[in-house]
């Protein structure tokens, strides 16, 4: 279940590191009441599952899933560049958090 905690805790990561680009500065109201929100989520997810995971892999993997969530997002929505060597790096990236979570004892 930590694990399933952990994933959900990434979206939610994913869901504020988008919202940043949406709340101006922390100008924008309902975008920064959106974002603050999924903070606030993500975070207290992690460190529920951080109640029986280890630090260091839930971490990079909560990071890793954030990060993943964004540059998808950023590709699909916001027209960032998708040229090869980005999307290799993503795929290097999308390897490492499964091969962390295949060589985790938890």
């Amino acid at each position: 279940m930590a694990w399933v905690i952990l994933v959900i805790a990434g979206i939610f990561e994913t869901v504020w590191a988008v919202g940043l680009k949406y709340t101006q500065g922390f100008t924008r109201l309902v975008p920064s009441l959106i974002t603050v929100a999924a903070m606030w989520i993500s975070f207290w997810l992690l460190s529920t599952s951080l109640k029986s995971l280890p630090v260091g892999t839930a971490y990079a993997i909560w990071t890793g899933i954030g990060t993943l969530g964004a540059v998808l997002f950023g590709i699909f929505f916001l027209g960032e560049p998708r040229d090869w060597t980005r999307l290799l790096f993503i795929a290097l990236l999308l390897f490492s958090l499964i091969g962390l979570k295949l060589t985790s004892s938890h």
